[in-house]
Formats: structure tokens, sequence, C-alpha cells
């Protein structure tokens, strides 16, 4: 991905940001967090209110009521089409596992296959001095990725679950993060598609930073 560009980038970036509403919650902490910014989202529960933006895709629970939730308003479909097209996607918590081609949690669920590879659970057994669910403040340790333009190594931002990306290619993962006993993905991407294991919207300064640098990477406008 090259990095951000200029000029036309800010018609594009700084308006028109769309919110998907797959009754996996979290909406209006994310809302909020993007109107601090001097951003107003639209939120939407189906594909058919869709006009062309970028596109946030958060979310708390379980990967089968949230594929369930993604394909009843056509959100799946909405999302491969503009992933395709190039349009600035950003996954959150839930929002990023689906991503992927698959899920061991609720016996197996097939998600979106926007980034190669699993979503898996954490093994106690591998640390029993933690506790599942991972909850709370940790560290990401970024590549330097557009999205983390002026975030620190080693900046805390704060997650809950209690599985996380496996993705298939190195490529794909944009930061790592230490939890028991696993040096896990929870910061992927892949092309215009970038997406976050921890909530940056309610990370602090840091996570404010890194929905900044959302708004300003690179986009059709751009081409």
């Amino acid at each position: 991905m090259r990095g951000p560009c200029r000029g036309a980038l800010l018609v594009y970036s700084m308006h028109m940001v769309t919110i998907l509403d797959y009754g996996a919650g979290n909406l209006t902490s994310v809302r909020l967090a993007f109107e601090r910014l001097g951003v107003t989202p639209r939120l939407i529960t189906s594909a058919d209110d869709y006009v062309r933006g970028r596109i946030v895709f958060p979310g708390v629970g379980s990967a089968g009521s949230g594929m369930e939730g993604l394909r009843a308003r056509g959100f799946d479909a909405l999302l491969r089409r503009e992933a395709a097209a190039g349009t600035p996607i950003l996954g959150i918590c839930l929002g990023m596992q689906l991503l992927l081609g698959m899920s061991a949690e609720d016996g197996g669920v097939e998600g979106l296959g926007l980034i190669a590879g699993e979503v898996v659970p954490f093994d106690e057994a591998k640390d029993p001095s933690v506790k599942i669910p991972h909850m709370g403040w940790n560290t990401v340790r970024h590549i330097g990725h557009p999205l983390f333009v002026g975030v620190p190594q080693d900046a805390a931002f704060y997650f809950v679950h209690s599985f996380f990306a496996r993705p298939q290619a190195d490529a794909d993962v944009l930061g790592r993060t230490d939890y028991c006993g696993e040096n896990f993905a929870s910061v992927v991407g892949h092309g215009s598609l970038v997406a976050t294991q921890f909530h940056p919207e309610r990370s602090g300064a840091a996570g404010a930073q890194v929905l900044r640098n959302f708004l300003n990477l690179e986009g059709p406008a751009c081409s």
C-alpha cells in the first residue's frame, strides 16, 4: 500500500464515513470517537443505504451471530464489493475477526474471506496466570504502516476478546501483541482494508490517532 496521499484525499476522507449497524453493538462509542475528530458518520442498517465513502465495520459478540447479521443486511456482499474496489475499510474487534476466512467460534463459522487465515481461541494452558477473555490495556508493536503515523511503538490500546486472528500471510499482519503465550496479530490489513483487534474508540489519544490516520488512508479518490 502506498502512503497517505494529499489534495483530493481530504475531500474523500473527511466526509462520508459510514458505520455498519448489523446488530453487533458498540456503535455509539465509535460514532462519538469520529465526532470528536470533526466527522459525523452515517449509521446504516442495510446495504441499500450505502453511498460512496469510507466504511467502519465494528462489532462485539460472537462470530455466528455477527455473520448472520451481516448477511441479513446485505453487508457481506457490500464489504466484498467495496474491498475489491479499493474503498478504505476499518474493521474493529469482531469486525476484524469476521474479515478472515474461518472462525473456530460457535462450532466453526465461515467469515468473509477478505484476509486469508483463521480465528482461533486463546489456550489458557499456555499461560495459566492470565485470564480469558483478554480484557484491558496492552501494547501493540506495529510495522510503521500509515495507520500508525504518529503512534509510538508499544503504545497501549484497549482489548476485549477471547479469540484472535491468525492470518496466513505475514504481509497481512500490521501489528502484534503478546498475551497468553501468543504473539498474536492485533492489527491486520490487505490493500485498502485495515482492522484492529483492539478498540481504538476506547483507547485514548493513541486510538484517536489511529482513527485520524484511517481518515487519511488512500482511497479511490486519490487514484
